[in-house]
């Protein structure tokens, strides 16, 4: 038995949460194959959520939320790990329903950690954590639909969020043109720092417009938002280009018309990077690895300790946080 610190959440009334950094044992962990100090972690809206006692998050609280852990192995009954392995996890029930990686313990089961990839430090991978992973899948799907460099710019939209600002920098580290949607007209200068070649107003895209296609501009797109954004995304995509869909925060429904896909050929893409196949997220931390040591990924990380978390994670919920937040939980 080991004590640690962790962010712990209690529901002290109905309907009224408690954030606090607790001591709790290692005796508290859910049953699992395999036992992990975590080192590093970093900072998701569905941690904020949960801190906030969103029951379509984190059914059952108290509870130790953190969807992104990096650490290493203390005890394993599986035999693909060993003490002293330098492992991931991140999606599947972590951080929602199991003990996460806001914690600095987390038991799971072995079917959902990875080895850290070579030339990538736990610290570096959770500068990505879920928000990179999900970046990177959505990349990797337009790439598998014919997405190339020479066909145009790529439209990121949310690009100063985790997903859209860490989507912005791996397209522009593999030579991508890329053009940023973002709402917060200040972020300009750091979201031409990060690799994107044009900024445009959330507003040219977020605006309702009924036209069911408009000008063809981008080759392709990545979309957080869902609602008139995606809607706009696609009527505004050439011919055959696909648009990554992989968020919400602008609205989960969107206005559609049949045009774009039967006139332009265009693809709608949905990615998932929490329930999909650990052969597909351990190809993806492959890739990433490739882009760890680039300079932007230290321009778009904040770094905090665990103690700075619940101020942090207030923040994000109300829509104030610029930067993909990594948290030392050393």
């Amino acid at each position: 038995m080991s004590t640690y610190r962790a962010l712990f959440i209690e529901e002290v009334e109905e309907k009224k949460f408690q954030q606090s950094i607790v001591e709790r044992s290692t005796d508290d962990l859910p049953e699992g194959e395999v036992l992990v100090k975590v080192a590093w972690s970093s900072l998701n809206f569905k941690d904020a959520m949960s801190a906030n006692g969103n029951k379509g998050v984190t059914r059952n609280f108290p509870h130790q939320p953190g969807i992104d852990a990096a650490g290493t192995v203390e005890e394993s009954a599986s035999g693909d790990f060993a003490a002293g392995d330098e492992v991931v996890v991140t999606g599947y029930d972590l951080g929602m329903n199991t003990a996460g990686g806001l914690g600095q313990y987390i038991r799971v089961p072995a079917n959902w950690v990875i080895k850290l990839p070579a030339g990538m430090s736990l610290k570096q991978s959770m500068q990505f954590g879920t928000a990179g992973l999900t970046a990177q899948l959505c990349i990797d799907k337009l790439e598998q639909m014919g997405l190339d460099k020479s066909q145009g710019p790529v439209l990121v939209t949310g690009a100063t969020g985790g997903v859209g600002s860490i989507a912005v920098a791996l397209l522009a580290n593999a030579g991508y043109d890329v053009v940023a949607s973002s709402g917060k007209a200040d972020q300009a200068d750091y979201l031409k720092s990060i690799g994107a070649s044009e900024v445009i107003d959330r507003a040219e895209l977020s605006e309702e417009n009924k036209r069911p296609m408009l000008k063809d501009l981008y080759a392709g797109a990545i979309d957080v938002a869902g609602g008139n954004t995606l809607s706009n995304a696609i009527k505004s995509v050439k011919h055959s280009g696909s648009v990554a869909c992989c968020g919400l925060v602008e609205n989960p429904s969107f206005p559609g018309s049949v045009f774009p896909h039967i006139l332009r050929n265009v693809n709608l893409l949905g990615v998932d990077s929490v329930e999909i196949s650990l052969d597909a997220k351990k190809a993806a931390w492959d890739k990433m690895a490739q882009a760890a040591s680039i300079a932007a990924m230290e321009t778009i990380n904040e770094e905090i300790n665990l103690d700075g978390v619940i101020d942090a994670l207030g923040n994000m919920f109300k829509g104030g946080s610029t930067r993909h937040i990594v948290v030392n939980m050393g």
